[in-house]
């Protein structure tokens, strides 16, 4: 990947569209999964900089296979003060197709979603909309916030889960690329109330099925 190119599209994009708009470069080859920001324009829009973790976007690219990633456009993600970026992302890849960056552009539209609510309010309009995910500040919050939504996704607490529900929460961390992150084995194992070794059988079980 030329970061020095993607150092000037990155810049000028952020040029363009102004300080609202953040321009962020991961690194996926650097083989440091938890610091990959290699470069950031506007940073103080997720109060991240360079050096920073991965989000999860990152992460499942660097877990799942390479053909089955594609580019996103137009979603929605949370910082951590609440304001809501929409955002798009396009796999940088080399001569063989395989991904060796990320570039995300992340545009503040807080301030235009809250005149979009006061127009709403005027014309009576209601609409349901998803809740973004939030973009973390660092590995420790992007696997609080995969273990949340492991436990979201089985609809029930973990004092009440069988063997089968916490099997399948644990399968939906091992996809989504949680157990790169640094002793991450031992956090999930503490919260599921399981074994390190109980873990990883879980997640040998659904890699069999």
């Amino acid at each position: 990947m030329d970061l020095a190119f993607m150092e000037r599209l990155a810049k000028a994009i952020a040029e363009q569209f102004g300080e609202n708009c953040e321009v962020v470069v991961h690194d996926l080859k650097s083989g440091d999964p938890e610091h990959t920001v290699a470069l950031i324009e506007n940073g103080h829009v997720s109060h991240r900089k360079a050096g920073d973790g991965p989000s999860r976007v990152v992460l499942e690219a660097l877990k799942e296979d390479p053909d089955s990633l594609r580019d996103a456009s137009g979603y929605l993600m949370k910082t951590h003060d609440g304001r809501i970026l929409k955002c798009s992302t396009v796999y940088v890849r080399d001569e063989n197709g395989v991904p060796e960056g990320v570039f995300s552009i992340n545009y503040d539209v807080t301030e235009l979603l809250m005149a979009e609510r006061a127009i709403g309010s005027i014309l009576h309009h209601k609409e349901e909309k998803k809740i973004p995910d939030r973009i973390p500040l660092s590995v420790n919050d992007l696997l609080d916030d995969l273990i949340e939504q492991s436990v979201q996704r089985i609809g029930k607490p973990v004092a009440v889960m069988t063997k089968e529900d916490k099997i399948e929460a644990i399968a939906f961390l091992n996809k989504a690329g949680a157990f790169l992150i640094t002793r991450s084995g031992d956090k999930v194992s503490k919260y599921f109330g399981i074994s390190k070794y109980t873990l990883y059988s879980y997640i040998d079980a659904k890699n069999s099925n």
